[in-house]
């Protein structure tokens, strides 16, 4: 009896993307937008809809947006301390720049950033370190 060889198959890839890269793109830009129409409602001050209100919507929307993507890109390649840092400073700067346009004072606006930016860290910390390698 005849035997045959084992069929050649393709060599599978190692690297498994975590998420597709449609939502690599999507939930940024949804992100922004939730970011953007956010921002441009707390600049009212339940006032009127004006011109600066949804410029400032949208350049905050498009500038969110790009950094989330950013980060989505830039923070699978650093060791888990940076990139713990890395999602840190982007809730804290994200938040900060809300807060401010409450036309709350300075130091409480750096104060309550400081809160969120160690709570993320902590909490993006942990997880990179018990699920990681």
């Amino acid at each position: 009896m005849a035997h045959t060889a084992p069929a050649r198959t393709a060599p599978q890839p190692t690297h498994h993307p975590t998420f597709p890269l449609k939502a690599k793109l999507v939930l940024p830009a949804l992100a922004g937008i939730v970011y953007g129409l956010w921002t441009s409602g707390i600049d009212r001050h339940a006032g009127p809809i004006t011109g600066w209100n949804v410029l400032l919507g949208v350049v905050s929307a498009l500038a969110f947006a790009a950094a989330a993507y950013g980060v989505h890109a830039l923070a699978p390649r650093l060791p888990r301390e940076l990139r713990a840092a890395t999602w840190a400073a982007f809730a804290g700067i994200s938040f900060g720049f809300l807060y401010s346009l409450t036309d709350a004072g300075v130091v409480k606006t750096v104060c309550l950033s400081l809160v969120i930016t160690a709570g993320v860290l902590a909490v993006v910390f942990y997880r990179y370190y018990t699920t990681e390698d």
